[in-house]
């Protein structure tokens, strides 16, 4: 394997990550709050339906990006209301809204597929896109993988760093303590939820306008599941979130490696191969409960009333 093919290696993997580390992020500081939405898949679908229409119909790429952040942030609005407001059970209004997403993305979107975009363009940084192996993989690429790079950051210190980190945890390890101190768990819970759903629809937006540039049904391919299991397999901390994406993302483009090196294994079999990692982290996983338990929030999933 010469270092061209590991250049390139990495590079694809930062790519396909990039999704998958979004949607993570936003679903891991949704979680810190002690809030499960698993409308992941439906939220992303929805961004990337509203991307591409928007980025087709005006002709400007950073109004999809926009479009889709912001209709992700909508479909995690209506979650927030049934989940924090009508105490709605969280995974079945999770399993709802994915429903409900790939669904209306699917009838919203059907007068766009195959319909031409231009996708969004690399930005190469001079000097440092040289740099051998890491060069093209880190200042190559696309402007949203970049921002990627910046959320990370921003998430990162945010939760171990700063006030608002430690709120978010409080709320979400003890919602009952955190009231007692003054501090207001629907409004950290709800904008909490919203960074989540903004996460999930740029994530979308990414595949329709930067990854692969285009509109189909179910375009994310399970990727809002999976993300979902990386919080887990990151065991909610956000530096095993990123390699975690990248892993994953290696995984997604094992089988053009393979195909390139000239290994005779069926490329419908390798394709699984993310899928079937997910599925592995799992079964891992759930060997060790006790170290799940240690590691998750405490409120997780359970209902916050406000006369408690």
């Amino acid at each position: 394997m010469d270092i061209d093919l590991i250049t390139n290696i990495l590079f694809a993997m930062v790519r396909t990550g990039t999704p998958l580390l979004l949607v993570a992020l936003g679903e891991l500081v949704c979680e810190k709050s002690g809030v499960l939405n698993l409308g992941q898949e439906g939220m992303m679908l929805m961004g990337a339906m509203a991307g591409f229409g928007v980025a087709f119909t005006t002709g400007n790429l950073w109004f999809g990006v926009a479009a889709g952040i912001f209709v992700g942030m909508l479909m995690s609005l209506l979650f927030g209301f049934l989940a924090l407001n009508l105490n709605a059970n969280q995974v079945a209004s999770g399993l709802a809204l994915t429903i409900f997403g790939a669904g209306l993305s699917a009838f919203m979107g059907s007068g766009f597929v195959g319909k031409p975009l231009s996708g969004m363009e690399a930005w190469v940084i001079p000097v440092l896109s040289d740099l051998p192996l890491i060069g093209k993989a880190l200042f190559a690429q696309d402007p949203l993988v970049y921002l990627s790079f910046i959320l990370f950051g921003a998430v990162f210190l945010v939760i171990y760093h700063s006030r608002p980190g430690l709120i978010l945890k409080a709320v979400g390890e003890s919602p009952e303590s955190a009231v007692a101190v003054g501090l207001s768990v629907m409004r950290v819970r709800y904008l909490a939820v919203l960074f989540g759903g903004a996460m999930a629809g740029l994530a979308g937006a990414y595949l329709s306008l930067a990854y692969t540039p285009l509109w189909s049904d179910n375009m994310t391919a399970g990727r809002g599941w999976i993300a979902l299991a990386l919080v887990v397999f990151a065991s909610w901390r956000v530096g095993r979130v990123l390699l975690g994406a990248y892993l994953f993302g290696a995984a997604s483009i094992m089988h053009l490696v393979m195909q390139g090196l000239g290994v005779s294994v069926s490329s419908n079999l390798l394709a699984t191969l993310p899928y079937l990692a997910t599925i592995l982290v799992l079964v891992l996983l759930s060997s060790n409960q006790a170290r799940i338990k240690l590691f998750a929030p405490m409120s997780l999933g359970k209902p916050f009333h406000k006369t408690q």
